[in-house]
């Protein structure tokens, strides 16, 4: 492991570009992309709402850049787990890691039922959901890594 505080992920506090980082900076990048999107369209919506159509195709075309970021950070937030050595963990870090998870599948339905919501306020609710859910999800995330 090399000179350096491990931690629960097996990585150090060297600057190594190795597997750990990789995997770690495309979760960063993935939820980056997820969340951040999220603010920038929820930022955008006065504006695009002044043309007629236009939140639904931004909306659209967000989608084709979130999904596969979402998608991203599933996959790498399942590589996360499976490098960490279960045994070594208390049940504080399985319960928080437990509603993580949780809340990553309610982030995906919200904001699958949001994209196919008819209505202002099922799409204001489907919204507001899945945002909270992804917020909370890297407030859970950040204390995992500790």
């Amino acid at each position: 492991m090399g000179n350096g505080v491990t931690s629960i992920l097996g990585s150090t506090n060297s600057a190594a570009l190795d597997l750990d980082a990789i995997r770690i900076g495309l979760h960063l990048l993935a939820m980056a992309v997820w969340i951040g999107g999220q603010i920038i369209m929820m930022a955008l919506l006065p504006v695009l709402r002044e043309v007629d159509g236009m939140p639904a195709k931004a909306a659209q075309a967000f989608g084709r850049v979130a999904w596969p970021a979402f998608g991203l950070a599933v996959v790498t937030g399942i590589w996360n787990i499976l490098v960490i050595p279960m045994g070594d963990v208390s049940s504080g870090y399985n319960a928080v890691l437990g509603v993580k998870l949780l809340l990553v599948v309610v982030a995906g339905v919200a904001t699958f039922l949001h994209q196919r919501a008819t209505t202002a306020s099922m799409r204001g609710a489907t919204a507001g959901s899945g945002f909270l859910a992804s917020l909370i999800v890297v407030l859970l995330g950040t204390m995992l890594a500790h």
